[in-house]
């Protein structure tokens, strides 16, 4: 599988988000871009880190920066699950997993075996039941998924690609924040 590395352009797509508004990744020039691929849309840790998304939501586009999340979920789940929190960006249902390949987010049974014998995950789990999310299967979905997130400039230069160690390996909010001040 190829990843992206940092200064490559970010891979082109056209798509729609789960209200069947038109997202295509050339039409965020001009703006800072964090896309954020996640496994599916019943995953209680993916729900508890979109819903972080959202409360910084307000302060990234105020300097300029929107956000994209991708689900490897069917728009009916996506409406379902990770919908409901009604996520004032998009939010893009990818069940054929198009743009995962494009991005080059891999599939590892090995990273979901230790991301369960890692300690800190049963604290994540516990954020996010306290949050309200609950361990749910999702049917069809791709268990094995492993998340990353992308940081691209305003030309479409990827700036970061994190592809996670474990599921639970997410860029650290103080980075995302630094590069949505142009720090």
């Amino acid at each position: 599988m190829n990843q992206l590395q940092p200064g490559m352009n970010a891979p082109v797509f056209a798509t729609v988000d789960i209200n069947g508004n038109s997202v295509a990744i050339d039409s965020y020039r001009g703006r800072k871009v964090l896309l954020a691929f996640f496994r599916f849309s019943a995953c209680a840790l993916c729900n508890l880190r979109v819903q972080q998304f959202i409360g910084r939501y307000p302060q990234w586009q105020s300097r300029g920066m929107e956000v994209i999340a991708v689900f490897e979920s069917p728009l009916a789940n996506m409406k379902t699950y990770v919908g409901a929190q009604n996520a004032p960006f998009a939010l893009i249902a990818d069940p054929e997993a198009a743009l995962y390949d494009l991005y080059g987010i891999e599939t590892s049974e090995e990273k979901v075996q230790s991301t369960l014998a890692d300690a800190g995950t049963k604290v994540r789990i516990a954020e996010a039941a306290a949050a309200g999310f609950k361990l749910t299967p999702e049917e069809g979905s791709n268990f094995h998924r492993i998340p990353a997130e992308f940081i691209i400039d305003d030309n479409g230069i990827v700036k970061v690609a994190h592809y996670n160690r474990l599921i639970t390996d997410h860029l650290d909010f103080a980075e995302i924040n630094r590069f949505a001040a142009n720090e």
